[in-house]
């Protein structure tokens, strides 16, 4: 069966009903589900997990083609390594590889950095073929994708014929869609990188300089001399990502400011302030 039993998870036979399978998700998922938590703060990560498996579980099974497709295959792991590319930065991957008719696809999680330089992956792919008798086998395979800088979220990889196969049928083709993972600092607004930065509200008027290392790992210094307004943004040619279809070329880094004001001022403070700010120039 697999890993993973979706009938072990949801309570039922191999042999239930779509209606007994539907009322056990109904009870397990209203006992499971995070709102319940409130009820049991400490085990949170717990509730959230089991949930998940629940629908996962309710997905397939509710599905009489997956359903089909899962009795013969179960499902399987094909674990994401990283390879020889441009940055050593990501954590290993696991990526679900789902038997469903039609292709199969599974999702590939890239940091802004492997999108950004590019990078190449290994995947240990594990799937079910059939034998020269007609009985299924699991057959491993080294797979080897290129990420190429630029790509966006939502690119697929597709690696014809090597998905899982039926017997009597032509292999499925697997297909990897990237996606793209959070990163602390920097989003991704199309070809632009995002940032936020605070500044004191000193450095909102005088200015100030910012050191920023970007997602290649290099050092840049910017300097911000004009007054921060609200809305404002600072933009950095050439230093968005790279545009896929344009090699050489890069959208533009804009920066966000975040003002930090004072607490408190003293009485002296705050005459000083009104006696500067009165003689500033407001055109």
């Amino acid at each position: 069966m697999g890993s993973v039993n979706y009938y072990s998870i949801l309570k039922v036979n191999p042999d239930a009903s779509y209606e007994l399978i539907k009322k056990s998700f109904k009870n397990l998922s209203r006992k499971w589900h995070p709102d319940m938590v409130n009820q049991e703060p400490l085990r949170r990560k717990e509730f959230e997990a089991t949930f998940k498996r629940i629908c996962e579980a309710f997905e397939v099974l509710s599905d009489p083609k997956k359903r089909r497709i899962y009795d013969l295959y179960g499902k399987y792991p094909v674990n994401l390594e990283n390879g020889d590319g441009n940055n050593n930065n990501n954590n290993n991957m696991k990526v679900d590889d789902e038997a469903v008719v039609g292709v199969v696809e599974s999702d590939l999680a890239c940091s802004l950095e492997d999108l950004y330089c590019g990078c190449r992956k290994k995947v240990n792919l594990v799937r079910n073929v059939p034998d020269e008798f007609g009985e299924l086998k699991s057959e491993e395979e080294v797979l080897k994708i290129t990420i190429n800088p630029g790509w966006k979220k939502g690119t697929k990889i597709t690696f014809p014929g090597k998905g899982n196969q039926l017997p009597g049928s032509r292999p499925l083709d697997l297909v990897f869609v990237v996606n793209e993972k959070p990163h602390p600092v920097f989003q991704r607004d199309r070809h632009d990188l995002v940032m936020r930065q605070k500044i004191s509200f000193l450095e909102s008027l005088v200015g100030t300089t910012l050191n920023i290392t970007t997602l290649d790992r290099r050092n840049i210094t910017v300097e911000v001399t004009d007054i921060v307004t609200p809305g404002y943004e600072k933009v950095i040619p050439d230093e968005g990502m790279p545009l896929a279809k344009e090699p050489g070329k890069r959208g533009n880094l804009r920066i966000k400011f975040d003002v930090e004001f004072p607490s408190n001022l003293t009485s002296q403070q705050k005459h000083d302030v009104r006696r500067i700010l009165n003689e500033a120039d407001y055109n």
